[in-house]
């Protein structure tokens, strides 16, 4: 009897909020939910630096902008931050822009999807090492609302050292105008419980934090 494939299995890892300037964005999640962001690091190859706020057990959001310091990278930037568009809107406010999942087979992960979600790389940011999927084009997969997987490589998570904040993730929803095969993408890496996707004719991804300073919608 032949045996049945392995179910791929993904979880949620954490947000990702774009900001103008790392400080722009540091104060604007400050100001909304009474908690500051803790400095992070750089991404040399990708010639960005972000901040982390801890949003449960290995759980976090990440503030993550264009590095003015670093030397441009040779390819896009990851998340679209090369994007004049998103740059433009950045102007406005800082937006959630998109999320990231963990999975411990990263390829089988990827491969599982029907959406395509790039290539992998590897990373690495001080003691961290990963492995991380970035479109050759740097474009958000399925506009945002499909994650960019991630499989961490060190037994250390990025939110086991960071302080309590008592920020966490309420709901994570977005709006597709083609929801059927992003549906069926998470489905595919067992993530379908983690966000509802329903129809709309932008693609938009929303969450809402419960904070000290009550509950709290971040958006793109």
């Amino acid at each position: 009897m032949a045996s049945r494939p392995a179910t791929v299995t993904a979880a949620f890892d954490h947000l990702v909020l774009a900001a103008t300037t790392l400080a722009d964005g540091i104060d604007y999640i400050a100001n909304l939910t009474g908690t500051a962001p803790r400095p992070g690091g750089k991404h040399v190859a990708m010639g960005t630096h972000n901040a982390l706020l801890k949003l449960g057990d290995r759980v976090f959001l990440e503030i993550i902008a264009i590095d003015p310091d670093a030397k441009k990278p040779s390819r896009p930037r990851w998340f679209g931050l090369d994007h004049i568009a998103l740059q433009s809107d950045l102007m406005e406010r800082p937006r959630l822009i998109h999320w990231v999942a963990r999975t411990d087979d990263i390829e089988a992960a990827a491969a599982a999807s029907p959406l395509p979600l790039g290539t992998i790389h590897p990373m690495s940011r001080g003691d961290y090492r990963w492995r991380i999927t970035i479109p050759d084009d740097g474009a958000l997969p399925g506009r945002g609302v499909v994650p960019t997987l991630i499989q961490w490589d060190v037994p250390t998570h990025p939110a086991d050292t960071l302080p309590k904040s008592n920020v966490t993730l309420a709901q994570l929803a977005a709006t597709h105008p083609d929801p059927a095969p992003v549906r069926a993408a998470l489905a595919a890496l067992g993530l379908d419980p983690a966000i509802n996707v329903s129809y709309d004719r932008e693609a938009r991804l929303a969450v809402m934090l419960r904070t000290p300073r009550g509950i709290v919608t971040l958006t793109s």
